[in-house]
């Protein structure tokens, strides 16, 4: 027993000894790692635990310049001092706050903006105690119980917070939040405008200086859109979206896949939307170095940016700006009257042979507040329709010619026309006679029945006195598809969006082809009257209206133009299908109406040294204005000209458009012959002017051009 009990005791020391051992071993391997870690590798983790990120992102440039077609600025940029902040990636509310209330002791920041609900979220991120007694110990005990969310008791504080709560609220608080809501406004990464209006040199100063302490913030160079006539073809040059807006939410996905970032502003409507890619120019690539947790630690430019190409228009805007000011003299004068639904009147000035829009203005008569304002309209010429009357004669004429029904100079008797169970129909210089009249005449003294008979001829119909009016109901789609081919009742193609084609009437009744072939039934716009008149002034050719002349490349100094990048040239839309000599008849036809003394306009464009050719139009329907719902049933006048000149080589077309101009023959008015005829003069007024101050030589290639032009398009 003594033997075996001293070899269990010799036994259990040496256990001992190997744990030990095995423990020592552990521990040396232990050390030798830590010793790898801190001494070896220490200088790696450290990189690691230090390192910054490279992170791109694009700052915009400024849009291009916008001139007209003499190389006047209409459009340009004003820079601006802004201050920005570039938000983290992973932003920390309290450094954020801190960062706004240093901000705001160096710059003045309006507070306009801020909500009700961005106070009351302020007034609880500052009143916590007030905040949490706002809730109940039963709402408190329900929140344990999760009977309620955190949400919903926030929903609670913010029900119960009072307008004297929000009163607490100081105006240097007010202010840092002001700041601060336009820091969370922004997106990670990407520079958020904090300030960019009337900011004070001293104000970009401080904050540069204090840039170290004041971690997202920087300073740079802004810019916003400058117009050099105010108001001036303003609803045709349309709209950008602001910094605040940035990418409109319709269209966000449309930009940000074309790499656009949410804040950049773009082209909102028409002009500047239309040719959005050619001015939004090529961004300046930044790279932000960040630490580990986002911030912003340095930045620095990869490439600089471009501003955008500029545009040159086909408006001159000495003519624009004198137009509109005839519209709004006529419009005030004829106001001065009994004619309470005359608000608006158009005129469209066009290069009949490129199709190049030399004026377009509107202008609308409104009442603000009891006192009479006139607005920018000019959108109208391509956005509203009207009834236009005998002013589209001549494409029933040219209509009848082409489908065969009637030949140059053919006879034709005017008289009225009695047809079973309806009113006797006839010419305002007709009531009661009958003769016979040419094409020439028919314009000229702008005879209705002439148009009749064509349609009802089209129609496979013929007069029979007190018979009845038997139209084949293909008339309607035969005159309208000859129309379009004027431009009369489809797009004209003009190069910004939105453009109507007008309204077909409804055809109850065939004979109202009649009210058709007087431009009394379909309605057209003032722009689609001008494309029409064009094409009968350029011999047949349907130009496509344009707005945009060239495209220029951008030059850094202030008023040059760059090269051009694209020149944008004269496009024929369709050639009308005539024989010899048909649209010459019409051409006489029109001279007639300016220069007979039996023409409708020959009092008006008579002594005229340009020699017009025209022709009026009236047009009287029920009355379907902005006030149409407190005067069902009133009859108006649509009074409208259309005209081109010089009548042997024409050079500018034109189409004046007043609607709803009076109520009764009896208090008619001339305004369209007047805006038409001082828009006339004016236009010829500038030429010579301009022609007089340029140089002979210059003046002699652009009539060359002009000319070659002319002879390419006939050529085709």
């Amino acid at each position: 027993m003594k033997k075996a009990n001293k070899k269990k005791k010799t036994h259990v020391p040496f256990r001992m000894n190997m744990l030990f051992f095995v423990v020592f071993l552990l521990f040396s391997a232990l050390i030798f790692r830590l010793g790898i870690v801190q001494i070896v590798q220490g200088e790696d983790y450290q990189r690691k635990i230090e390192r910054t990120e490279d992170v791109t992102v694009n700052t915009s440039v400024p849009r291009g310049r916008i001139y007209d077609r003499d190389g006047e600025i209409v459009v340009d940029n004003v820079p601006q001092n802004a201050i920005t902040y570039t938000r983290s990636s992973s932003p920390n509310a309290e450094e954020m706050m801190q960062t706004a209330e240093k901000l705001a002791r160096l710059i003045e920041k309006e507070t306009d903006q801020v909500t009700e609900r961005d106070m009351k979220d302020f007034w609880i991120g500052k009143n916590e105690a007030k905040a949490k007694a706002k809730v109940t110990d039963k709402e408190w005990t329900a929140y344990e119980n999760e009977e309620l969310t955190e949400d919903d008791l926030y929903d609670l504080q913010l029900e119960r917070i009072t307008e004297s709560d929000l009163n607490e609220l100081t105006d240097a608080e007010l202010e840092v939040l002001a700041i601060y809501r336009e820091f969370t406004s922004g997106y990670p990464q990407t520079p958020q405008i904090v300030k960019n209006e009337n900011v004070t040199d001293v104000e970009y100063a401080v904050v540069s200086e204090n840039l170290s302490s004041l971690p997202g913030v920087n300073t740079t160079t802004d810019w916003e859109r400058a117009y050099s006539h105010d108001g001036t073809l303003k609803t045709v040059l349309g709209n950008i979206s602001s910094s605040k807006e940035g990418l409109p939410k319709e269209m966000a996905e449309y930009y940000l896949a074309r790499d656009y970032s949410r804040n950049d502003r773009v082209g909102k409507s028409y002009l500047e939307y239309q040719y959005e890619d050619v001015l939004r120019g090529q961004k300046t690539k930044m790279k932000n170095i960040t630490d580990k947790s986002g911030n912003v630690l340095d930045s620095e430019i990869i490439t600089e940016g471009q501003r955008g190409k500029d545009l040159v228009l086909t408006v001159d805007m000495d003519l624009q700006t004198a137009v509109e000011k005839i519209i709004e003299e006529e419009l005030q004068q004829a106001k001065s009257g009994y004619h309470p639904f005359l608000d608006r009147a158009f005129v469209t000035m066009m290069d009949p042979n490129t199709g190049e829009i030399l004026a377009m203005a509107g202008k609308k008569y409104e009442v603000v507040d009891g006192k009479a304002e006139i607005f920018d309209f000019a959108l109208g010429n391509m956005t509203t329709s009207y009834a236009m009357g005998s002013a589209v004669k001549g494409a029933t004429v040219l209509t009848g010619y082409m489908t065969g029904v009637n030949e140059p100079g053919e006879q034709i008797v005017d008289e009225p026309l009695n047809f079973a169970g309806t009113r006797s129909k006839s010419s305002w210089f007709n009531r009661g006679g009958a003769f016979s009249i040419s094409d020439t005449y028919a314009l000229m003294r702008s005879s209705n029945v002439y148009m009749f008979k064509t349609a009802m001829e089209i129609g496979g119909a013929r007069y029979i006195r007190n018979g009845s009016l038997k139209i084949n109901e293909q008339a309607f789609p035969t005159m309208r598809n000859y129309f379009s081919q004027f431009g009369l009742g489809v797009k004209t193609g003009i190069d910004l969006p939105g453009e109507q084609a007008g309204y077909k009437g409804y055809v109850d009744q065939p004979g109202k082809i009649l009210d058709f072939a007087i431009g009394q039934f379909d309605t057209y716009t003032p722009l689609q009257l001008a494309q029409y008149v064009s094409t009968i002034a350029n011999g047949g050719y349907r130009m496509q209206p344009r707005i945009v002349k060239e495209i220029r490349e951008p030059v850094s100094e202030t008023n040059k133009i760059g090269p051009i990048a694209e020149e944008i040239e004269p496009t024929v839309l369709n050639t009308l299908d005539l024989e010899p000599g048909w649209i010459e008849q019409v051409q006489e036809g029109f001279r007639l109406v300016a220069q007979a003394s039996q023409g409708t306009a020959s009092s008006y464009f008579g002594d005229a040294p340009y020699k017009m050719a025209a022709k009026t139009g009236t047009a009287e329907g029920v009355y379907d204005g902005p006030l149409k719902e407190k005067n069902k049933n009133e009859m108006t006048w649509n009074v409208t000209l259309v005209g081109y000149a010089p009548y042997d080589n024409p050079e500018v077309a034109m189409a004046v458009v007043v609607p709803w101009a009076y109520e009764d023959s009896s208090s008619s008015i001339p305004i369209n012959h007047n805006i038409g005829r001082r828009a006339m003069d004016k236009y010829f007024e500038l030429k010579e002017k301009k022609v007089t101050e340029k140089p002979a030589e210059a003046v002699v290639d652009q009539e060359i051009i002009t000319k070659q032009e002319t002879t390419n398009l006939k050529d085709e």
